[in-house]
């Protein structure tokens, strides 16, 4: 993904818990691999457990999608 692809992406997405009033664990991968690990498992129409180990492990994103 592009930075202005993600430029636009960003903005949309929920706050981290960490930065809530409520509070939460720093998030440990970046928001932009979990994104990233998403748009390839859709565009690529892999297995879950198929992920590349260029990204984040699939359990973290399957939590996020």
């Amino acid at each position: 993904m592009t930075d202005v692809g993600w430029s636009l992406i960003e903005p949309h997405l929920p706050p981290p818990a960490c930065t809530l009033p409520t509070g939460g664990h720093p998030e440990k991968w970046p928001r932009r691999d979990i994104v990233e690990g998403i748009r390839y498992l859709v565009g690529n129409g892999i297995k879950w457990r198929s992920m590349p180990a260029d990204y984040p492990h699939w359990r973290t994103i399957y939590g996020f999608a």
